[in-house]
């Protein structure tokens, strides 16, 4: 199978991962997912691949030289982000790109051009797998996924040395919890790399300290009729007390470096209401300043409406690779070889996201994390080009046999 018809299978998987249920993996697509990843493991020679019962897939490729060499693990995370739907997908391969306007679902007049998603001129002469633009694609981190999938297969078929190597795939991420139930240990590597980028050539090895707030609001109901003076509308109070962070500071208006409070969920009545953010800095003493600012504003709500009004919940989610990979920057040199060996310059980029490696570098797993090529994540509008996802695979391979000159 091509790395493109491996991804086109994934992708037909609804892994879209939920916050909340108690369970791990969260939704069981992601279980249905990890028996076809340990199938084509299998149909390519990993005699150990398994998945165990939180669905973490685990597989390995031996050594076929002598010279001691690092092992080194790939990883990618089998869930979607559940920011967009994730089920029913219809990807479609389009013709080279021609630079103009892709009409991704004419009954619904759903489009995409260059001028709103300025990517697509860099990819001029590519075949794009796009959506139908109802759902998302899933190259986050399908492509990642398939790519680790193809890579092996190219590492298993040639007779180049290389060192051991280990397979893992991970659920949850997108919620934050893929790290939680990793077998670090089990896994065996002495250093990884996450594939769960994006644009052809980015290397990552740094990352946002995360970490997610949940407030319920709690207000009283009076008939309105006579409320005056007696009524808190606790929906209102949610929006009075979203107005108390910094408004400049979120997604749509940061960029590199830049920190943000993210509201990503709400629902409200007069008797209750809830608030869903992430909050997100790379400096580790602006996160925890955000995380104040967070607690100050749930404080100025139960201030003025009673103590109880405004509950909140802070929990950290990863923390920045950056200080655990400053002894380990071979890695990303290593990588940096094998992008230009194939045609491509690497270029150093910072992550507005986290992946499983922040965690896994945290816990004695050194994990920088590779480009896959798919653009747009966690949205209708979400693309990957296929020449692009054939250079990862080359370039992965590379990276591994480099290790054994």
């Amino acid at each position: 199978m091509t790395v493109t018809e491996r991804f086109l299978k994934l992708v037909s998987y609804d892994t879209t991962s939920r916050e909340g249920t108690g369970v791990c993996p969260s939704t069981p697509g992601q279980l249905a997912l990890a028996r076809e990843l340990v199938r084509q493991l299998r149909e390519l020679g990993v005699t150990d691949a398994h998945a165990d019962e939180h669905g973490y897939v685990y597989g390995s490729i031996p050594a076929n030289c002598s010279r001691r060499i690092p092992v080194m693990g790939l990883i990618a995370h089998m869930d979607t982000s559940p920011d967009a739907p994730g089920g029913n997908i219809h990807p479609r391969i389009t013709e080279p790109y021609d630079g103009g306007e892709l009409v991704l679902n004419r009954e619904k007049n759903i489009r995409m051009g260059p001028d709103d998603f300025e990517s697509l001129r860099r990819n001029v002469g590519k075949h794009l797998i796009v959506t139908d633009g109802t759902t998302l694609l899933g190259a986050d981190d399908k492509a990642g996924a398939a790519e680790i999938l193809a890579a092996a297969e190219l590492l298993l078929g040639s007779d180049r040395p290389h060192g051991a190597v280990r397979l893992a795939f991970t659920p949850d991420e997108e919620i934050g919890a893929g790290a939680d139930l990793f077998d670090v240990k089990g896994f065996g590597a002495d250093y990884a790399y996450t594939l769960d980028g994006g644009t052809l050539g980015e290397l990552e090895c740094e990352n946002f300290n995360g970490a997610s707030a949940h407030l319920v609001i709690h207000g009283r109901s009076i008939h309105p009729g006579s409320a005056k003076g007696k009524m808190v509308n606790a929906a209102l109070v949610a929006m009075e007390l979203n107005a108390l962070l910094p408004a400049g500071e979120i997604p749509a208006k940061t960029e590199g470096y830049e920190g943000f409070f993210h509201l990503t969920g709400m629902k409200g009545e007069v008797e209750q209401a809830e608030l869903s953010y992430i909050i997100r800095d790379h400096d580790r003493a602006k996160f925890e300043a955000r995380k104040r600012t967070m607690e100050q504003a749930a404080a100025r709500i139960n201030e003025k409406y009673g103590a109880g009004t405004a509950e909140l919940a802070l929990r950290d989610s990863y923390y920045n690779m950056k200080e655990k990979l400053a002894d380990c920057m071979f890695l990303i040199r290593d990588a940096e070889r094998a992008l230009r060996e194939v045609g491509v310059e690497p270029k150093i980029v910072p992550i507005r996201g986290g992946t499983d490696g922040a965690r896994l570098s945290y816990e004695g797993l050194p994990c920088p994390n590779l480009c896959t090529g798919g653009e747009n994540y966690h949205g209708r509008y979400e693309y990957i080009p296929v020449e692009d996802m054939e250079k990862v695979v080359e370039m992965v391979a590379r990276l591994l046999w480099n290790l054994a000159e």
